[in-house]
C-alpha cells in the first residue's frame, strides 16, 4: 500500500473521531503534542514489555507502539472537555486535528512505510515541511483554548 494511501486513511479517521465528538481543537492539539513526548520517553520501555509478552520486536511494532503513544492521549480526550457549537467549528478544528496529529506521526510511521511514486514527493514535502506544521498547529491550539469561554453555571448568572 502507497504511504499516500496510508496517511490519507489516519488523517480520515483523525479528522472523523474529531468531528463526531465535537472536541475543540486547541485541547486534543496539545494532546497530540503530549503524546509525542510521552512517545519519546515511554516508545522503548513500552517495546520491552511487548516483546517480554511474546510479540516480535522490529521496526513495526516500534512504529505501531510509538503511533499508539502520540495518540493516546487525544484519544482519551476526545471523550472530555469542550465542544464547538457550530458545524462550521467542528470541521475546520476536527481538519486542524487531522493535520497536526498526522504531522507528529509522520516519523514514527515513515521508519516503516517505504515511499514510492506519488507518495515519494508527497512524504517528502511533509518530511521536509514537519516542523513548520507542528510548530503553526501548536500556536493555533494554543490560541484556541485563550478563546474558549469556560462553562457558565445557572447559579453564577442569579
Amino acid at each position: 500500500m502507497d504511504v499516500f494511501i496510508v496517511y490519507v486513511v489516519v488523517a480520515i479517521v483523525l479528522f472523523m473521531g474529531s468531528f463526531a465528538t465535537k472536541r475543540r481543537f486547541g485541547l486534543l492539539g496539545l494532546a497530540i503534542a503530549a503524546g509525542s513526548l510521552l512517545s519519546s520517553i515511554w516508545s522503548y520501555g513500552v517495546e520491552l514489555m511487548i516483546s517480554g509478552v511474546g510479540f516480535p520486536s522490529g521496526p513495526l511494532t516500534t512504529a505501531i507502539v510509538q503511533s499508539i503513544i502520540i495518540i493516546l492521549p487525544a484519544g482519551v480526550l476526545l471523550f472530555h472537555g469542550y465542544t464547538y457549537k457550530t458545524l462550521f467549528g467542528r470541521a475546520i478544528g476536527a481538519g486542524l486535528f487531522a493535520i497536526l496529529a498526522t504531522a507528529f506521526l509522520v516519523e514514527p510511521l515513515g521508519h516503516v512505510l517505504m515511499p514510492h511514486g506519488l507518495g515519494t514527493n508527497i512524504y517528502n514535502w511533509l518530511v521536509n515541511n514537519r516542523d513548520m506544521i507542528i510548530g503553526v498547529g501548536l500556536t493555533l491550539a494554543v490560541f484556541d483554548l485563550f478563546t474558549t469561554k469556560p462553562v457558565q453555571l445557572a447559579d453564577k448568572k442569579r
